[in-house]
Parts: C-alpha cells; sequence; structure tokens
C-alpha cells in the first residue's frame, strides 16, 4: 500500500506542478498584451490596502454572513497548506511529524480549528449556492445566473474532500501515537470512533491510503485548473492578491468617482495637441489588446461570484447587461484569441485553429449573435457604480465598459440615436438640453433678494466665499430649478456669500463622458477651466451629484484643483453651527409626515456622502425618517446617470418605476433626494404610479433642500 500511495502521490504532484506553472506563464503573457498603466505609486500603502482586504475580508463582509463563512474556508486553504507537507511526509512515515514544529499543541489547536471551522463553512457555501440556484424560483435574478455551476461544485467539493482527510488522518494520528486529547481536542473522537479497533498496520495502512487521497484531491484539482486558465472561481486564490495590490486607489477606495482619461501608451492624450496623435492610436477600447494589462488581470480574476449582477440596476429591470457577465465574456474571449496575439509570426498565425482564427476576426462591441459583448448590453450601464461597489476582488467594470463606449463613438460613429440631441445641444448650447445659454439665470427671477453674478456684481471669487455652480438642471429643468431657488435661499439667510457664473458656466461635460464623447467633454471641460481661472474660483457648491463629482474629481486632470461641497453637506454645517433652524409645523396635523431618502451614485458610492442628507432630514423637525431596504452602498439607481437621462428604455422595465415602487412601499409622504437627475427620475415614476393608482396623490418628490427650507422658514416667520 505504502510504495503504491508514494508513486501515485508524486507521479500527480510531478505533473500538477509542471502544468501549474506553465498555466501561471501563459496567464502572465496574456496579461501584458494589455496597454501599460502604472499601478506601482504608493507600495507601502498598497500592501496595507492587500492586507486589510484580504485579512480583515473588508470587501466580502458587505456580505457579513457570507463574508464570516468565506474566510474561514479562504484561511482553511492558506492556513493548511503545511497538511499538505505534512502528508508528502505520511507516505514515508506514518508517525511523521513537521520538523521543529512537532506536535507543539498550538500549531494543533489552530490546525484542528481551522479544518472544521473550514469543513462546516464550505458545506454553509454549498448550501447557500444550492438554495438560489438559477434553475430555481430566483431565475435569472438568481447571482449565480450565467456562471458556470459545475467549476463551483467541483471547487466546492475540492475543498470539502480535503478538509475531510486532515480532519481523517488527526482522527488517526491521535490512535496511531496514542497522543492525548490535550493535543487533539476537536478529532480524538474521531480517532477513537472509526479507528480504534484498529492495529498498528491496519492503522499506518490507512494513514497512507488517506494521505494518497488528500494528495491526488488537491493535486487533481491543480491539474483541472492548469488546463482551463478561465476558471475564475478557482484561479481567483491566486489572482486576486496581485489585482487587489494594483487597484487603482491605493489607498483601498474603489474605482470610482473620477472616470480615467483615454490612455495611449501609458499616457493621458493631450486633446490640446490631438493631431500630434498618432494615426492608429486607439481612443478607447475597440478590440481585445487596446484593454490594459490590469484590464486583462481584472477578467482573469473574476470568481463569478456574481454579487454585481445582482446589484446591477439594469440587469434587475430585465435588461441584457450583466456586469458579471461582460467581465466573463471578456475574458473567454481574452484567452481564446491570446495565442493569435502571442504569435512569432504570420505563418504561425495561419497555422492556428481555425476557432482561434475566428476569436481573431470576432467584433468586440456589436450585436449578441456576433460580438463579444452585446450593443445594447454595454449602452444599457447608468455606470451606478454598484458592481465595483459590491466586487470583493476590485473588479473595475465601470472603466472597461466607458472605455469602449468611447470607442464605439469616437472610432465607430456608432450609439444610439437619441445621443445625438444630447452631443448637439452640448456642443452648441452647452447644455444637453439644447437651451438657450442667455435662460441660465432665469431661476433667480423671482427670489426676493438679488444673486449675485461674477462680472456683473462682483469681479471676481475671491469677493465671496463660495462660487454656486447651478449645473445645467438647476438652470433650466423647472423641478430643479426649485432646488436652485431653495438653496440660495438657505444661504443667504444663513449669510453665505456667494456668486454664480450666469452664462459664463456651461455643463462640467459629465454626460459627454459617460455617453463616450471625450472630445465634447474635453471641449466643455477646458472652456470651464478657463473660466475657473480667471474668476479665481477655489470654494465650489453644486446641488447636482453628476457636477459635484465631475468638479471635485476630474477636472484636477486638467490642472484645475476645486474645494467642491455638495449643497447637503455645506446646509448640514450650517445648520450645526446654528446659522439655520428648522422649525417644527405649528400644525399638528402636519406632524409625523413620513420621509425617505434615494441616494444619488455619484453622491454615495461615487463619493461616499450617506450622512450629510440624512442628519439634515433627520433634524427637520415633526418628520419621520424611513429608509429604504436598499440604502447607501447597495442603494438602487434612478437609471439617470451614463447618460441613461437621454435615451429611451426600451428593453425591459424602467428602472426609475423599479426604484420608485421601492420608495412609495415605505409609506412615506415625502421622497427627498440630493440630485436633479434623481428628482427627475423619481417624479416621472411618481407620476406614472399616481396614474396607475398604485401611489397616492400626496406623495411628492423633493430635495432635501427644500424640504429644509420649509421648516427653517417656519421660524423666519413665514417669510
Amino acid at each position: 500500500m505504502q510504495i503504491l500511495a508514494i508513486v501515485v502521490s508524486l507521479t500527480i504532484a510531478a505533473v500538477g506542478i509542471a502544468l501549474f506553472g506553465r498555466t501561471i506563464g501563459h496567464m502572465v503573457s496574456v496579461v501584458k498584451l494589455g496597454q501599460p498603466v502604472s499601478r506601482t505609486d504608493n507600495p507601502g500603502q498598497r500592501t496595507a490596502t492587500l492586507a486589510k482586504e484580504t485579512l480583515l475580508h473588508t470587501r466580502m463582509l458587505q456580505w457579513s454572513h457570507i463574508g464570516v463563512v468565506h474566510w474561514f474556508v479562504a484561511f482553511g486553504f492558506i492556513g493548511l497548506f503545511l497538511s499538505l507537507v505534512t502528508a508528502f511526509g505520511q507516505l514515508f512515515d506514518a508517525h511523521f511529524a513537521l520538523p521543529l514544529i512537532g506536535h507543539w499543541f498550538v500549531f494543533e489547536w489552530v490546525s484542528e480549528f481551522l479544518a472544521w471551522t473550514g469543513l462546516l463553512a464550505i458545506a454553509a457555501l454549498i448550501v447557500i449556492r444550492l438554495r438560489h440556484l438559477p434553475s430555481g424560483s430566483e431565475g435569472r435574478y438568481s447571482r449565480f445566473y450565467g456562471s458556470r455551476a459545475w467549476q463551483a461544485y467541483y471547487v466546492e467539493y475540492t475543498i470539502l474532500g480535503v478538509l475531510a482527510c486532515i480532519v481523517l488522518l488527526r482522527g488517526l494520528e491521535y490512535v496511531l501515537i496514542d497522543g492525548s486529547k490535550f493535543h487533539f481536542p476537536l478529532t480524538y473522537f474521531v480517532g477513537e470512533g472509526l479507528f480504534g479497533g484498529l492495529s498498528e498496520h491496519a492503522l499506518e495502512n490507512t494513514i497512507y491510503l488517506v494521505a494518497m487521497i488528500k494528495i491526488l484531491i488537491s493535486f487533481a484539482w491543480m491539474i483541472t485548473i492548469s488546463l482551463n486558465a478561465t476558471m475564475g472561481v478557482a484561479w481567483h486564490r491566486f489572482t486576486a492578491w496581485p489585482n487587489i495590490w494594483f487597484k487603482r486607489e491605493a489607498d483601498g477606495g474603489t474605482a470610482l468617482g473620477a472616470l480615467q482619461p483615454i490612455m495611449v501608451k501609458g499616457e493621458p492624450i493631450d486633446f490640446e495637441n490631438i493631431e500630434e496623435l498618432d494615426e492608429d492610436a486607439a481612443l478607447g477600447v475597440g478590440k481585445l489588446e487596446d484593454f490594459t494589462w490590469k484590464g486583462l488581470l481584472d477578467f482573469t480574476t473574476c470568481t463569478e461570484c456574481g454579487r454585481c449582477q445582482s446589484q446591477c440596476p439594469a440587469w434587475n429591470t430585465e435588461k441584457p447587461l450583466s456586469p458579471k457577465l461582460v467581465v466573463m465574456n471578456l475574458r473567454e474571449h481574452a484567452y481564446a484569441k491570446a495565442p493569435y496575439l502571442l504569435a512569432s509570426s504570420d505563418d504561425d498565425r495561419k497555422s492556428l485553429p481555425e476557432l482561434v482564427l475566428a476569436e481573431q476576426d470576432k467584433p468586440l462591441v456589436g450585436p449578441a449573435d456576433v460580438a463579444v459583448i452585446d450593443e445594447e448590453a454595454l449602452w444599457a450601464c447608468t455606470s451606478c457604480g454598484a458592481c465595483v461597489q459590491q466586487c470583493p476582488v476590485d473588479i473595475e467594470h465601470v472603466d472597461a465598459i466607458m472605455d469602449m463606449r468611447r470607442y464605439q463613438v469616437l472610432i465607430e460613429s456608432s450609439f444610439p440615436s437619441e445621443l445625438n440631441g444630447l452631443f448637439k445641444g452640448l456642443e452648441n448650447k452647452g447644455n444637453p438640453w439644447n437651451m438657450n445659454p442667455s435662460g441660465r439665470m432665469d431661476w433667480a427671477k423671482d427670489l426676493p433678494f438679488e444673486v449675485k453674478q461674477v462680472g456683473t456684481d462682483v469681479e471676481t471669487l475671491a469677493e465671496v466665499e463660495y462660487l454656486f455652480w447651478v449645473g445645467c438642471a438647476g438652470a433650466f429643468e423647472d423641478r430643479a430649478k426649485k432646488t436652485t431657488q431653495a438653496v440660495a435661499e438657505l444661504l443667504n439667510i444663513a449669510g453665505v456669500s456667494f456668486a454664480v457664473l450666469g452664462d459664463g458656466e456651461t455643463c462640467t461635460g459629465d454626460p459627454a463622458r459617460r455617453a463616450g464623447n471625450e472630445f465634447v467633454f474635453q471641449q466643455l471641460a477646458m472652456q470651464n477651466a478657463e473660466v475657473f481661472k480667471e474668476t479665481g474660483a477655489k470654494k465650489v457648491v453644486s446641488t447636482c451629484a453628476h457636477c459635484f463629482n465631475t468638479l471635485k474629481n476630474e477636472y484636477s486632470q486638467l490642472g484645475v484643483e476645486l474645494d467642491v461641497i455638495h449643497h447637503t453637506q455645506l446646509l448640514n454645517r450650517l445648520v450645526r453651527e446654528g446659522k439655520l433652524t428648522p422649525v417644527a409645523p405649528a400644525d399638528s396635523s402636519l406632524n409625523g409626515q413620513k420621509i425617505t431618502y434615494h441616494d444619488p451614485c455619484y453622491l454615495g458610492r461615487h463619493n461616499q456622502v450617506y450622512d450629510a442628507p440624512r442628519e439634515l432630514l433627520d433634524i427637520i423637525p415633526g418628520a419621520e425618517f424611513a429608509e429604504m431596504p436598499r440604502n447607501q452602498t447597495k442603494s438602487f439607481c434612478c437609471g439617470a446617470g451614463g447618460a441613461r437621462m437621454w435615451m429611451e428604455e426600451k428593453v425591459g422595465s424602467r428602472i426609475n418605476l423599479n426604484r420608485t415602487t421601492e420608495a412609495v412601499e415605505t409609506g412615506a409622504d415625502k421622497i427627498a433626494t440630493g440630485c436633479p437627475f434623481c428628482r427627475v427620475m423619481l417624479s416621472d415614476g411618481l407620476t406614472a404610479k399616481q396614474a396607475d393608482g398604485t401611489a397616492r396623490e400626496s406623495v411628492e418628490v423633493a430635495d432635501v433642500a427644500q424640504l429644509l427650507l420649509t421648516s427653517v422658514k417656519r421660524g423666519e416667520g413665514g417669510r
């Protein structure tokens, strides 16, 4: 038995290690096909972030119970690696113990604890998967929909088998060496119950057998994954570490907020000298090798867990976009096309299998039946960032989608027809509604005080504390104008000096950039940057979450550094300082009104502003706050981001109706938000629900600033 165990174990181990090394080399060569990008800044901080996210499972714990269970599986896998060394030793000597460590009780206690907790944890994960099968009642809403089930089961049952072998070997050791319960506190009963009556020879043969089985299971797994480099559910144990270390934000932040500029050979394009760009330079991503090497590492790392898919507003409203399936399709395409890209000569390429040649000719974006990425899926993205927020291994889905959009717009001129109006309005009038810029100050006409305008009432912004960035929606959209007026009134009451740019303001360019039109974004941004420099803008307050994000996070790419604050943050501070005083309504019938709050994606997930608007609503006397089930990091999008505000939803149900339904079901009388885009979408959703009788006529959508103003005005004598 012993000779057989040794021969079989060493043979499969040798094959497994050789194949494993070869496949890792191949994966590295595939990742290196990507374009250069620098991800090595702050190595100390990156290492600290890696340790935090892996050792503490901070991102996994966004789903707390699964995060805890996964921790025990992950660290059982890592912590029990030495048990594999022990198993090899036991093939030659059934009494083998690790040198130096030997039967040190601390090592034995930890080993037994990790073995049992890992065993229970992997069993729990198997049960969770079985309860949420796509073939069950959840259907496409199962986060495992589209994941390759056999691979997941194979990995899970491999871990189950290895951990079971460890427990059995510990029980056998207890009986063989006549150990004490002190050294085998969690496995002595296994030894007594299963192997107590065996002779020493039988015990030794059983150890040889179980050790061989453990090694066979382990290296069969290694061989299997080595033959399939796209088996992310297994490979993420190795690729997640570098993927987290090389994440965009070294300090642990997610790849949200700023959209990265278009890069060529690792450097941002200089749009002021665009004519110097090589003719063959890719503007965006039009083929696999246009992705950065970090993008290719992202695709390789995907675990197919489906967290991104479960949170995606497009997927949850029956649209073809699943962030998980996008990444999986790109991974399959990358490794299928790699032989062509890695071939050293044209002759070598011609001799490749037809499947590889077909993959080379496959368009990256187009109709679902011919392309890698369905064009309908590409344009369904709202750029809300839920996928990036939820991903436990820091995949940058939004960056990949936006880069593919850029190529479609700038090179292929292929985009939804509705965007023609958006681009025309931005280019000709400086706003997405194609309104005359001379009307940018119309919102201020009925205010009981004068709003200062730069160039008319003040020479530069050095004369006031804040530049009030009104934004296109705040200037032209009737519902958003009420928010603009409310903020201006509150700042006036609080004695905060501010000025606006009036017709000197133009769109920040957010809709253009998220729609893929980087040229128009750069045109608008450079125009605004010049105005900021001329007027001396330093401190900016914005009511639009999209303007807030762009000014705060993206204008620095043009050399403009601004201190940008959202209006809910500033108003919250003014209330705390006693400069604004909310007062309860005199009419007791108005007391007890219920308010719920919708987190704008570009305020919440993209910029982590969650507390300020809630604190304001909590301060308003007489109101009861009701949280929606999906809130803060798990908030559901209104459907307007990613330039979707200007595109029709032709597939599935409407995202804004989905969110409005959730808001109405809280029983709220007021649906509050902090972004004009959200306000428009939720107002339209509420109107539809009131029309079909599923929402009360008395329910209203309002900005947090409006609700605060109503309360403050009571204290101002109704002024």
